[in-house]
């Protein structure tokens, strides 16, 4: 059990209790059945208690309470299942603008004006290095031809970070989505988020729509991906948690033999293994936001562990969850499928445990 400050633990049940009453799985429920990928009105309220500005300054218009209080939210946003562009807009885009010093888009991230949607992504897999996108110099502009995939809340977004590679290396631009040649095929996941599929056909934009190339790019894109890494993964173990609590609820209430499944001896090592699997990811991705927060040079190797155990260890929760639950957790009666396809789709948003094994190996020689 991570040990949290008195602020923490505020912004730990303050959020506990606004999205257990606002935004809780039952509430996702009805949206899927709905045909819905979310309920934007609930965002204004998020906004107002300063969770769309946790990673923005107080310049900018932000509360500035850094990478930790935001993965405090992410973590039960996980364990409700809720749907908003917190991690996308709030995390990562406003991490993005701030390296790059963009206030005006930052502050309406904060406000809860805006979603800004950061788009990466070109192939099937988490590959945010290998950018095809090309950004030719025309006039005092760009010409961008390319296309992204699966961006995370980029079918709602007022604006798109998208990579594109200048004659200057790696540059950011902020487009509008609805600028001539810009194409958004709205895309939804397995866990009923909102993402979507991006085509740049020759879109012009002027000078301004650069946001920052060279290194100051690859600077505000890795932080980006760092903490967005590092917030999933505490959405992750949001997600584990709530799966192995159900289930041991369960256990303690189902008779078989006219005694309670918690009895049996195997069912309660397994529940004891998935428990101390969960503690092990919360410390590990607890590292890794203390590690951003604080600037440190290992922040980059910690959020690639914690986001591959998370994905991991989500995994292991929600197949244990569906086993111990018998034939019923196979159904949609009960809320378990539906953590299933979250931590499904969360593990390989930002790269699965693979992914980030292969690079911690290289970063190691192996």
């Amino acid at each position: 059990m991570i040990l949290l400050t008195e602020e923490q633990q505020m912004i730990r049940d303050m959020a506990a209790g606004f999205l257990s009453d606002k935004a809780s799985v039952d509430a996702f429920r009805a949206q899927r059945n709905a045909g819905q990928s979310g309920d934007t009105s609930i965002n204004n309220e998020m906004a107002e208690m300063g969770w769309f500005g946790m990673l923005t300054s107080e310049d900018a218009g932000g509360v500035d309470m850094g990478a930790q209080a935001a993965g405090l939210v992410a973590e039960e946003m996980g364990r409700n299942l809720t749907t908003s562009p917190f991690l996308s807009s709030a995390v990562m885009s406003a991490a993005a603008l701030r390296v790059a010093s963009e206030t005006e888009w930052a502050g309406k991230v904060a406000s809860g004006e805006a979603v800004v949607a950061l788009a990466m992504d070109e192939h099937i897999k988490h590959r945010p290095d290998m950018v095809g996108t090309k950004a030719e110099a025309s006039g005092n502009g760009f010409v961008l031809r390319g296309t992204k995939r699966f961006v995370g809340d980029g079918g709602a977004a007022d604006r798109l970070i998208v990579t594109a590679m200048t004659d200057d290396g790696l540059g950011l631009f902020l487009i509008d989505p609805t600028t001539d040649g810009v194409t958004v095929d709205p895309v939804k996941t397995v866990d009923n988020r909102n993402a979507a599929n991006l085509t740049l056909d020759n879109v012009q934009v002027d000078g301004s729509a650069l946001l920052a190339k060279g290194d100051i790019a690859e600077e505000a894109l890795g932080t980006a991906l760092r903490v967005g890494r590092s917030v999933g993964a505490a959405e992750l173990v949001g997600v584990s948690k709530e799966a192995a609590d159900r289930t041991v609820a369960y256990l303690k209430e189902r008779k078989q033999f006219g005694v309670t499944l918690s009895q049996f001896q195997a069912l309660q090592h397994r529940a004891a293994d998935l428990y101390t699997q969960i503690q092990t990811t919360e410390s590990v991705i607890a590292a890794a936001l203390k590690a951003i927060d604080e600037g440190r040079d290992d922040a980059e190797c910690l959020s690639r562990v914690a986001k591959a155990k998370a994905s991991k260890t989500a995994n292991l929760a929600v197949r244990e969850a569906v086993q111990m639950h018998g034939g019923i957790g196979m159904t949609d009666d009960l809320d378990i499928g539906l953590f299933m396809k979250k931590a499904r789709a969360c593990g390989e948003y930002l790269g699965d445990a693979t992914c980030h094994a292969e690079w911690l190996l290289r970063e190691r020689g192996v």
